[in-house]
């Protein structure tokens, strides 16, 4: 087992209104507004661009998709006695490669490397299923 760490800094802009960075200088504006993704909506987007990263790399050395789309949906939870969470979490893909022998290829391994990212690859909906705790510190 190796562990290599990993960062991000969130900045508060304004009322509801944060700026995560990371250590190669990527920034993502994310808030409350409706016009900025919430949190929810961000753990979604990595659950999902986690396993869409693996997926596609695996699949488009045979060949460039057609279509490449993920939707990642569930349920928002409201539990007074046990807290907020998601529930019934699904990431659905859609994914079409062209016609001939190399989209054969890439259609015949797209289940695989999905179970692939499920199973071992994908950290973040590997942290999700195995349901890591996280310590909050107040400096």
């Amino acid at each position: 087992m190796t562990t290599s760490p990993r960062s991000v800094r969130i900045e508060r802009e304004s009322a509801g209104r944060y700026v995560a960075h990371n250590g190669h200088g990527a920034t993502l504006r994310f808030g409350d507004g409706d016009d900025e993704f919430s949190p929810v909506e961000l753990l979604l987007a990595a659950i999902g661009g986690c396993t869409a990263i693996d997926t596609d790399v695996a699949t488009s050395r045979r060949t460039e998709p057609d279509e490449f789309a993920l939707t990642v949906s569930g349920d928002k939870v409201s539990d007074p006695e046990s807290g907020n969470r998601m529930e019934d979490l699904t990431v659905t893909f859609t994914v079409r490669f062209p016609e001939g022998e190399q989209g054969d290829a890439a259609r015949a391994i797209l289940p695989r490397t999905v179970a692939l990212s499920h199973d071992k690859l994908c950290t973040v909906s590997r942290t999700v299923e195995l349901g890591t705790p996280v310590r909050m510190v107040v400096e």
